[in-house]
């Protein structure tokens, strides 16, 4: 069995995939995916459409459960969690962000940035100061009251990545979180992205298909026949 290690090895890592299958039926999309994030790392995630990269997402992410494996987090077996459990996990040590955005739109972004603080139970004060930091470090410090009607395509999606941080999570996982946007306004989100990561000092791990993105990356991981494989990031146009 192939494992790919966590290039921070004297550190438990935050995410930790032993032996990973997801099948649906006689159709195999993950097979032996063994993997190791550590607090601090960037991992990229390549491969074409289809090939599981979504798959391995939700499994680490706790949103669909293994054919076969372990899923652990900080240490702890979480993959036999009952429904309940995997839910106060996700809460608690888990942030994702998606190819679009998912802003309530009647709030404006500070809101939708405070709103799972106060799910959380955190002081409607306190949760607007974390949400107003976290947007200013992504450059909207101007926008903080303009709903997403009233924001850009990149706006959108750095108050997303500001909302999947909110709760101070352990682990990011992301999901072609610029797919949406043009070269331009990737290339910039994508830039706050990885500036607010490492930052919050998280583990995370981020699907892409461009080449230029991934190699901004601590490690890239491709997902060749079902499994998982450490590979250099090529020269040449965008991996699709």
């Amino acid at each position: 069995m192939n494992e790919v290690r966590s290039s921070a090895p004297n550190e438990a890592p935050v995410l930790r995939l032993e032996g990973i299958k997801r099948a649906y039926g006689d159709l195999i999309i993950l097979e032996e995916a063994t993997l190791s994030i550590a607090a601090g790392e960037i991992v990229g995630l390549l491969g074409p459409s289809g090939s599981g990269k979504s798959s391995l997402l939700h499994i680490a992410g706790l949103l669909e459960a293994p054919t076969a494996g372990t899923v652990l987090i900080e240490g702890g077996e979480v993959s036999r969690l009952s429904s309940r459990e995997r839910t106060a996990v996700r809460r608690e040590k888990i942030g994702f962000v998606y190819q679009f955005h998912h802003l309530l739109p009647e709030f404006t972004a500070r809101q939708n940035v405070a709103f799972p603080l106060r799910i959380a139970g955190v002081s409607p004060k306190a949760a607007e100061a974390r949400a107003t930091d976290l947007l200013s470090q992504m450059g909207l410090d101007h926008r903080l009251d303009h709903q997403p009607a009233q924001l850009s395509g990149g706006e959108k999606q750095r108050a997303a990545i500001a909302r999947a941080l909110a709760n101070q999570p352990r682990l990011l996982l992301a999901d072609e979180p610029t797919g949406n946007l043009d070269v331009d306004t990737s290339g910039r989100v994508f830039a706050a992205l990885l500036t607010l990561v490492r930052q919050e000092g998280l583990a995370a791990m981020i699907a892409t298909h461009d080449r230029s993105l991934a190699a901004q990356m601590d490690r890239v991981i491709h997902i060749d026949d079902h499994r998982l494989v450490e590979t250099t990031v090529p020269d040449g146009a965008a991996l699709i």
